[in-house]
């Protein structure tokens, strides 16, 4: 007989999928960077953080509101299908609709969960036009420089609806009828199969694949549940933020840089609550104007088979919106659904308006009323300009040339008109309140995300963008967010 197995040696638990780190303890830590916020473009700055400073000894904290709720982006869950993942999104509990007392801004949501609205966004994401670019404080070079660095990090190709007839014939007519822009989604979607034991099984891209490669990389501390309310800031530079837990116990947390993530209508509203001044904080509020349509396409007109239907037709020099397609039906993505045979096919048009950043559109803080933390509540002062309102016209003829185009004549569904301008915030796209500029008068951070008067803040997120035209903006924000990061690691080092 052989002998007997000694007891395997003892080791640590893991209490979740992720290893947190109690505030209590980040309490006692003096940290190089602190992160806030898990989002888009607080899981970049990390990400990066942790790929370029894998041998040194800096301390990286990262402090997230809300609490773990998905270890993925929503879509590559199996038990989820369209419907039971539009009944998560719109949660009150997950998506909580502050809108409803934000008159001029009545769709707007805020999502507290580590990984932030990446659990559920599209996955679509093109680059920004030439011409939006131009008006940015950052060379177009060096944007393309990131660019590349997101895409690839993001699986960002046009193959998701590679050799799908339905794609590839309403592409054609596109084409022939005058939207000679019109391809298949740049879509965030990691294809690659598993072989060799990589699991490649989160298929659209979510900050918690950001995450993934950071803990492979080199530790970082993470508190979930934990409300960053002020940035900490003394003679000109920051400290640290004041956080709270979910029993509102208040914490400091010391760190020589902060980067504020927390999203285009929360990190302003710590920056004004932290008394830090600046004009353009909150202002130059932005988003996209945003018509949906529904059409029908005759299934004979298409191969056996259909695949996905996924098309952009970009914002142009003489067209300042895009217009994106899905489809068949509710079968842009399924898990193990057999999609039942139809005589028709649906369309979803979902158009998207350039919106002006103007001074006056902008949020601010109501100081009669205050949430369970003690800081003031978001109000938004919002109206679209004479200039958007013609836009939104010009989106909506566009949506109804492309739906004769492509001969999917329009209808109504869900008791709604063939086709409707969707209530402000529907869009998940606010941005510019924390704006990059070569000039504090109109700009609340530098070109690299640093905040003029207050050295080591940094903010990362949509809100950092100046006019976003009418493109998707996450693959921008992870952009800027990457370049950010680059430039603390210099002035790390």
């Amino acid at each position: 007989m052989p002998p007997a197995c000694p007891p395997a040696p003892p080791t640590g638990y893991l209490d979740q999928w992720i290893p947190l780190t109690r505030i209590e303890e980040m309490e006692k830590t003096d940290y190089d960077v602190l992160i806030v916020g898990t989002g888009a473009g607080g899981s970049a700055v990390l990400w990066r953080l942790c790929e370029q400073l894998i041998a040194n000894g800096k301390r990286i904290g990262v402090v997230e509101a809300g609490d773990l709720l998905l270890p993925t982006h929503a879509q590559n869950l199996p038990t989820l299908n369209v419907e039971r993942f539009v009944q998560l999104f719109t949660n009150p509990k997950i998506s909580i609709p502050i809108g409803k007392t934000i008159p001029d801004f009545p769709a707007a949501t805020m999502l507290y969960a580590l990984g932030g609205r990446t659990l559920f966004w599209s996955a679509v994401s093109p680059r920004m036009h030439p011409s939006v670019l131009r008006k940015w404080p950052v060379p177009l070079k060096e944007m393309s420089y990131y660019y590349n660095i997101a895409e690839e990090v993001m699986n960002v190709s046009r193959d998701y609806t590679k050799g799908s007839s339905i794609t590839e014939v309403l592409v054609n007519r596109l084409r022939g009828g005058g939207f000679t822009e019109a391809a298949g989604f740049p879509l965030a979607a990691d294809l690659a199969p598993t072989k060799y034991g990589q699991i490649h099984s989160n298929v659209f891209f979510s900050a918690m694949d950001l995450f993934g490669y950071s803990l492979n990389r080199r530790s970082f501390d993470l508190a979930v549940k934990t409300r960053a309310v002020k940035v900490l800031h003394e003679n000109g530079k920051v400290v640290g933020i004041e956080a709270m837990n979910s029993e509102k116990k208040s914490f400091f947390l010391k760190s020589k840089t902060v980067v504020l993530s927390a999203g285009a209508l929360k990190t302003p509203q710590i920056l004004l609550h932290s008394g830090i001044q600046g004009r353009a904080i909150g202002h130059y509020l932005s988003n996209h104007s945003f018509i949906m349509a529904h059409g029908m396409l005759e299934r004979a007109d298409f191969s056996e088979l259909l695949g996905a239907l996924g098309i952009l037709i970009p914002q142009t020099d003489e067209q300042p919106f895009q217009i994106q397609l899905y489809g068949p039906g509710a079968d842009f993505w399924y898990s193990y659904e057999d999609p039942p045979l139809q005589k028709e096919l649906g369309v979803r048009f979902e158009g998207f308006g350039m919106v002006e950043s103007r001074f006056q559109n902008h949020m601010y803080l109501n100081p009669n009323n205050r949430d369970e933390y003690g800081v003031p509540e978001i109000q938004i002062d919002f109206s679209y300009s004479e200039k958007d309102k013609e836009i939104i016209e010009q989106v909506a003829q566009a949506v109804r040339r492309v739906s004769g185009v492509i001969k999917a004549p329009l209808v109504s569904k869900n008791g709604r008109t063939d086709l409707c301008l969707m209530p402000a915030g529907q869009d998940n796209h606010v941005s510019g309140t924390c704006r990059m500029s070569n000039d504090s008068s109109d700009g609340v951070t530098s070109p690299y995300g640093e905040v003029f008067g207050v050295a080591g803040l940094f903010v990362a997120d949509n809100s950092v963008l100046p006019p976003m035209g009418a493109s998707n903006p996450t693959l921008s924000t992870v952009s800027l967010a990457i370049r950010t990061a680059d430039y603390m690691i210099t002035k790390l080092s």
